[in-house]
């Protein structure tokens, strides 16, 4: 009986804690919507109002003014486009070290894993004068190429561990058959991995989505994704609470809904593996 009442009162407080950590984390997103339907006065309020009259001026302003689709079919274009052409250079890299492995191939990934330690800000000046002198500055395809680049080594990283999980047997199996290696990646290392291709995926669309450092960097207009358009509400003037609230809700929602839509799948490949 105590055995008992000791496992329902661990159960009741991992689940109170786990809604605790789970209010923590989307707060700042409840705040931000909250934000963005209140009007300029009210967004600067002391302390802070709770009931108010909500508006939608702001998203409108944000509509209006600022010409919200040309940033978000940019965001749409430089996140697919850098994921889409990332996996394509992934896959047969990872595959060549699951399965084809060199004593440098550790060595290798690893180095590419410290890629991702270097700060951005150390990179910047070469980057900049490179885009510059081809003219990829400003440049839906500069963007894909510098976002391909940034979030490859993580991408590699998690295909290699996909690809690893793969039961040599399987793909033994087939070599047998006579499958060269196309139809081998095709059709078997392909359906097998298509959970942890398509979280891996995925990651790679909210790396981009999100990243702002180099959209602020290396755009001004035309190629300026949501991001910038964010940055653009801070001004010598001041910052624009209500309407960067309004502006920062629009740029998140569709990458939320998506990964809302696709949660299933994003858990299960990123859990691939981890129970035999």
């Amino acid at each position: 009986m105590d055995m008992r009442r000791a496992k329902i009162v661990k159960n009741v407080s991992v689940t109170i804690g786990a809604w605790l950590v789970a209010l923590l984390i989307f707060f700042p997103i409840f705040w931000m919507v909250l934000t963005s339907l209140k009007t300029e006065l009210n967004a600067f309020s002391t302390p802070p109002s709770l009931f108010f009259m909500p508006t939608l001026e702001n998203y409108l302003v944000v509509f209006e003014r600022s010409d919200y689709l040309k940033y978000f079919w940019n965001s749409v274009v430089i996140s697919f486009g850098s994921s889409i052409i990332g996996m394509l250079i992934a896959v047969p890299g990872a595959y060549a070290m699951a399965f084809y492995p060199t004593a440098r191939t550790k060595d290798l990934l690893l180095w590419m894993l410290s890629t991702k330690m270097l700060p951005p800000v150390g990179v910047l000046v070469p980057i900049y004068l490179l885009f510059r002198d081809t003219h990829l500055l400003d440049s839906k395809i500069g963007l894909v190429i510098i976002f391909t680049l940034i979030n490859l080594p993580i991408i590699i990283w998690m295909v290699y561990t996909y690809f690893r999980e793969v039961p040599k047997d399987i793909l033994e199996a087939v070599r047998m058959d006579g499958a060269h290696v196309w139809g081998e990646i095709r059709h078997v290392l392909l359906p097998i991995s298509l959970g942890g291709l398509s979280s891996t995926f995925l990651l790679s669309l909210i790396l981009s989505w999100n990243e702002a450092f180099w959209s602020l960097n290396l755009t001004t207009s035309s190629a300026a994704p949501l991001t910038a358009l964010i940055a653009s509400y801070s001004s010598p003037e001041g910052l624009f609470w209500a309407k960067l609230s309004a502006a920062s809700t629009l740029a998140v929602a569709p990458i939320l809904i998506f990964g809302w839509i696709s949660q299933k799948q994003l858990v299960r490949g990123l859990t691939f593996g981890a129970v035999k």
